[in-house]
């Protein structure tokens, strides 16, 4: 079933909001979880938007990269 006009419009409203909202709690010296809430306005946007769900795609990659140079090993692509 498709989605009603007003609730996607709504949907990616929200998305950028979160989006905007997320990136001035990334700023240093305003306390906050930034890139998560920023990270959420991806979610709902990517449902609609091809550019985000590429942005979000690079995002998991560049989080999971994080995760295991964390852990000390090395990136799956630099073996």
């Amino acid at each position: 079933m498709k989605e009603a006009p007003v609730r996607r419009i709504l949907r990616a409203f929200f998305g950028f909001f979160l989006i905007a909202v997320g990136l001035i709690l990334a700023l240093p010296g305003i306390p906050g979880p930034g890139l998560l809430v920023a990270l959420g306005g991806l979610v709902l946007l990517s449902e609609h938007f091809h550019w985000a769900r590429r942005l979000l795609a690079w995002a998991k990659r560049k989080a999971a990269h994080a995760h295991e140079k964390a852990r000390g090993k090395q990136p799956a692509g630099k073996r």
